[in-house]
């Protein structure tokens, strides 16, 4: 299978490491134009374009904390490469300390909102926007070409929640919900709606947790592969749902987690 995507350019959101930069890779070695952001790692951001190619790939820094950055992120991609086809907004934080709702701050709640849920609404938003302009002034998108493709990275977490981590799980279900609406509201644009939805994977997000003997037997009991995923394993499938091979498929939620969300 060729999963070419010559001519088309990504934004792809936390991009500087992890699953993003697999990512990253993956969409520059397919034929992509990509943009990804970064928050703070720019000596990884600048590593990556370098491994990738100026002329292929772009880091902007944004921590994607308000719609505003979200917007100027997507404007700034389609400057650098003239065009939006596709967006996988992969970027997310995860409060590594567990916090009974009841002691859980205000603070913390808005803040993972903000990032998780409400800067990807902007996202799609301005994205959606912008392959809708496209649509307009070329030949015509069909089915078969796509005028878009969105994928968003959720998690097993919001489809089976997470104890003590109710800010966590509730941004990740309505990412989920999300991508149901959109893809019948986009169906007749041509634009495919899509999620993927990590299990543990061996991020530096998740390095605290699974540095911890207790907690890294506890989660490998929770999967039946029993085994973490690599970024490569999360990144393949995003990719996947951007290509042709992909075409009769939108509104799905594509579970990549060793079956842990069939056992939770």
């Amino acid at each position: 299978m060729n999963l070419t995507l010559h001519s088309k350019v990504a934004l792809i959101t936390g991009g500087s490491r992890g699953i993003g930069a697999a990512a990253v890779r993956m969409f520059v070695a397919a034929g992509a134009k990509v943009v990804f952001n970064y928050q703070a790692a720019k000596a990884q951001a600048e590593d990556l374009v370098r491994e990738c190619g100026a002329e292929n790939c772009r880091a902007l820094q944004s921590d994607l904390s308000t719609t505003e950055a979200a917007r100027q992120l997507v404007s700034s991609a389609i400057s650098a490469f003239g065009r939006l086809d596709i967006l996988v907004a992969n970027h997310g934080i995860w409060p590594p300390e567990d916090a009974p709702v009841d002691r859980m701050s205000d603070e913390q709640w808005h803040r993972t909102i903000a990032v998780n849920l409400d800067s990807v609404f902007a996202l799609v938003k301005h994205s959606v926007g912008q392959m809708k302009k496209q649509a307009a002034t070329s030949s015509g998108a069909s089915f078969e070409t796509a005028a878009g493709h969105i994928v968003l990275v959720s998690s097993t977490a919001g489809q089976r929640g997470e104890a003590f981590h109710c800010d966590y799980a509730a941004s990740k279900g309505a990412l989920i919900s999300m991508v149901k609406g959109l893809s019948t509201e986009l169906a007749p644009d041509h634009i495919y709606v899509n999620c993927v939805a990590p299990g543990w994977v061996a991020t530096d997000m998740a390095a605290p947790a699974l540095n911890h003997p207790p907690t890294r037997e506890k989660v490998f009991r929770t999967i039946p592969l029993g085994r973490v995923g690599t970024p490569e394993e999360i990144a393949g499938p995003i990719l996947f749902l951007c290509t042709p091979y992909a075409g009769f498929i939108t509104g799905e939620v594509f579970n990549v987690n060793g079956g842990a969300v069939l056992v939770g």
